[in-house]
């Protein structure tokens, strides 16, 4: 009995190498063949990595040019100021977006650093508090009024806003401060926000201190676009550049803008020329399509003509989809919302949208409403004027 049962266990063991191997053609058993299992046979195919869906809103606004008849009309009875009621009926507006970004034309040195106006700013800490309660998350300082207030006015208005917690691009305390590349994150989607200007009114930049300020130089632009790339998902850029009182843009506008969108900049935000200059989508050859605004306009200011009085609010969707190793961006649905800035006799500043303004406030405030939107909208005409608060 026991010579049979070792008989039978060599024949089983026979019959199964024979039966799951590969014969070598001799019937003999290949010693590579391998064996399956029951769980290799039966394993489920490896799934494929679903794609994740995220989206953020991203609004800017133009010049805050703060006048003197401004921050007078903003002075409290304690001698303080309070410039929150001059935004209160855009508040909404700025509020909704994920991401709502500002072009600060003036430093906000403080009154320690003495107040002025025209052609040397320097504007109070509280512009900034008022901004912030309107919604504001970042603020673009690189422009031609920079320098008006000196280093001493940078360094100043860089530390208000700081204790405001609001990331500013464009002007810097150190050369430290200037190579660090502000990415804010919104909704799983991050945001490289940069800033440069054409110049600073002639007054010189302190010697051996570059990094006060960001002026436009193609080279060092686009080293800091690609590193920005490298840190971001979205590459936006305030150019701070063209011609004063101008409507449309100068081809050297086109032509920067172009240089940079090429590089890897996918929003431009144009700021300088005072009045609105129109929006436009600019298709990179690669598949890539950035856009741009060319002047955002004067969003405040204590400039009277009716073209230097109206500004807006552009707002964009940055759709992010995800999908294991590989990511898709694509800006949608532009929206521009004109508004104007009221004033009587130098006072009762008030932003209001352009659309509720009155004939009584304004003569002829609806065709004006028109006219700009026709404006804005001539080379991308779904360009829509209406956004909800």
């Amino acid at each position: 009995m026991y010579v049979k049962k070792v008989w039978l266990t060599a024949l089983s063991v026979a019959l199964l190498v024979g039966v799951s191997g590969c014969s070598a053609g001799n019937g003999a058993p290949n010693p590579n063949a391998q064996i399956q299992t029951p769980n290799a046979v039966n394993s489920p195919p490896k799934e494929e990595a679903k794609a994740v869906t995220t989206q953020a809103t991203v609004a800017a606004i133009g010049d805050i040019l703060i006048h003197s008849s401004l921050y007078k009309d903003a002075q409290t009875a304690n001698g303080g100021y309070d410039f929150r009621y001059q935004f209160e009926l855009v508040k909404p507006y700025l509020l909704k977006p994920d991401l709502a970004i500002a072009n600060q034309e003036t430093m906000i040195g403080g009154v320690e650093v003495g107040l002025s106006d025209y052609p040397m700013f320097n504007s109070p800490y509280e512009v900034g508090d008022a901004l912030k309660d309107a919604g504001i998350d970042v603020v673009s300082i690189a422009n031609n009024h920079s320098l008006d207030a000196g280093e001493k006015g940078i360094r100043s208005a860089i530390k208000h806003w700081n204790e405001l917690g609001i990331p500013y691009v464009g002007v810097y305390e150190s050369a430290e401060d200037q190579a660090k590349i502000r990415v804010v994150e919104k909704n799983g989607i991050k945001f490289a926000i940069l800033s440069y200007t054409y110049g600073t009114n002639g007054i010189p930049v302190p010697e051996g201190k570059d990094y006060l300020i960001n002026l436009i130089d193609p080279v060092k632009m686009k080293a800091a676009v690609r590193e920005a790339k490298g840190m971001a998902d979205v590459v936006i850029m305030n150019l701070h550049t063209g011609n004063e009182y101008q409507r449309l843009p100068s081809d050297e506008q086109k032509e920067l803008v172009r240089e940079m969108t090429k590089e890897g900049v996918d929003i431009v935000l144009g700021h300088h020329p005072h009045v609105l200059q129109p929006v436009e989508w600019i298709d990179n050859g690669d598949g890539r399509k950035s856009f741009v605004i060319y002047s955002l306009g004067n969003f405040i200011s204590g400039q009277d003509e009716i073209y230097r009085e109206i500004g807006g609010i552009l707002e964009l969707e940055v759709e992010k989809v995800t999908k294991g190793d590989e990511k898709t961006i694509t800006l949608k649905n532009p929206a521009f919302l004109p508004v104007w800035t009221h004033k009587r006799n130098w006072r009762q500043y008030k932003v209001i949208p352009l659309a509720d303004v009155t004939p009584q406030q304004l003569p002829k405030s609806k065709e004006l409403y028109e006219e700009i939107n026709a404006h804005m909208k001539q080379w991308v005409p779904e360009l829509k004027n209406t956004m909800p608060k």
